[in-house]
């Protein structure tokens, strides 16, 4: 187990007939930002609460720093920070109450822990009495955060930190992150906002309870080796259908505004352009295009499938 921060070996968990981990395994380095990236139902939720030790894996094992999480849970609880997806902290609590509590439960005081905290704490000192629920959602995420390092923990584990908070606050957040770093904290953080993947030391890709792959985001977006196009005109859906059957096209699917098109190298951009133009289409465009970890994970996915 040593030199890793977490170890997750062979770990499946089930609910009833839902499979929501199979067989998942990966390493996180000490002092790494590791992001665990998929859409919902993907079972990010369910390795969380496995790792923070708030439930048992149906088969294999996890370690924290060495720990098993099983039979050393108590130890495994001292040194980890545990932020879930869902705001959990008591919103009839104050914020200084809730801040006092969470010390209180590992046996520490607000004042010993608070130097880390203060870059995150200092936008809610203004406010110490107001009630957790009145915050806003971008507050409620810097309180949850501070309490879930209040005790110092060497591994912080956040699940979906950013989900529900406007693009200021989750830019805020990942600058908080970035601090935390240069304390030596060891972070693991899932997150379905594929931008957010690149701000990551290494990303492992997971889908349906498993693993599709794990590296660097840069050596996984370099692992893309497909011909591929941005596409746009002035029906989109009819530019769908169309390209969907093209020749030489091998995938095509929405990418934000636009479309994004694999292609053997059998397509000609150029030509498809003035084709779909004379099948009635306006203002057709068709542009290289360089690929992206989203593009990567449906590549994947389709792989899995």
């Amino acid at each position: 187990m040593s030199g890793c921060a977490i170890q997750v070996r062979d770990v499946s968990k089930s609910y009833g007939s839902v499979k929501a981990l199979d067989g998942v395994s990966l390493d996180v380095r000490p002092g790494e930002m590791f992001g665990l990236i998929g859409p919902d139902g993907a079972g990010k939720s369910s390795l969380y609460r496995i790792v923070a030790t708030l439930q048992h894996p149906d088969a294999g094992s996890v370690a924290v720093d060495g720990l098993d999480v099983a039979s050393a849970y108590r130890q495994v609880r001292d040194i980890i920070g545990y932020m879930p997806e869902r705001f959990s902290l008591y919103p009839y609590l104050t914020v200084r109450e809730n801040l006092e509590f969470f010390a209180s439960l590992f046996g520490v005081s607000v004042q010993s822990g608070y130097d880390l905290i203060a870059p995150i704490f200092s936008q809610l000192e203004r406010f110490p009495d107001r009630r957790a629920g009145a915050l806003s959602g971008g507050m409620k995420q810097k309180l949850a955060l501070s309490c879930a390092l209040i005790h110092r923990p060497r591994i912080l584990l956040l699940d979906e930190p950013t989900t529900g908070v406007d693009a200021v606050s989750r830019s805020e957040f990942w600058d908080m992150l970035a601090t935390l770093r240069t304390q030596g904290i060891t972070i693991m953080v899932s997150t379905s906002y594929m931008d957010e993947a690149r701000l990551c030391d290494r990303i492992a890709l997971i889908h349906n309870g498993r693993i599709l792959d794990t590296d660097t985001p840069a050596r996984l977006v370099a692992s893309l080796d497909e011909r591929l196009f941005d596409a746009s005109a002035g029906d989109m859906y009819a530019l769908l259908s169309q390209l969907r059957g093209y020749p030489g096209v091998t995938d095509c699917y929405t990418f934000g505004a636009t479309l994004h098109v694999v292609a053997d190298a059998s397509f000609d951009p150029v030509a498809a352009t003035a084709a779909l133009t004379a099948r009635g289409l306006s203002c057709v465009s068709i542009t290289p295009a360089h690929g992206d970890i989203e593009d990567l994970f449906i590549k994947l996915m389709g792989h899995e499938s």
